[in-house]
């Protein structure tokens, strides 16, 4: 089981980045500890702090032309990490 699915890329994230602070969607039972090793085990950094956040899913209403379709979209966990100071992790080096 991947515990990281994808980092965030948000305007509030990237202004954090600057202080060390970065911003990941996990999986939704992944514990403090198993991200904070999957970080340093994937960027090779030193983590220093781990706050998560549960999102329930939203939902959602479409009009169509026949029907009403109600749904809702997906839950997901949100990791916030904090690693060591002058330890970088960069996700635009692939691009």
């Amino acid at each position: 089981m991947e515990i990281l699915k994808k980092p965030l890329i948000t305007e509030k994230i990237s202004a954090m980045n600057e202080k060390g602070v970065y911003g990941f969607v996990v999986e939704k039972t992944a514990k403090k500890p198993e991200i904070k090793r999957a970080v340093e085990k994937m960027y090779g950094v030193t983590v220093v702090d781990v706050r998560t956040m549960r999102y329930a899913g939203k939902s959602k209403t479409r009009y169509t032309k026949s029907k009403v379709v109600s749904g809702f979209t997906n839950a997901f966990k949100k990791a916030i990490v904090q690693v060591a100071e002058g330890e970088v992790i960069d996700f635009y080096g692939e691009i």
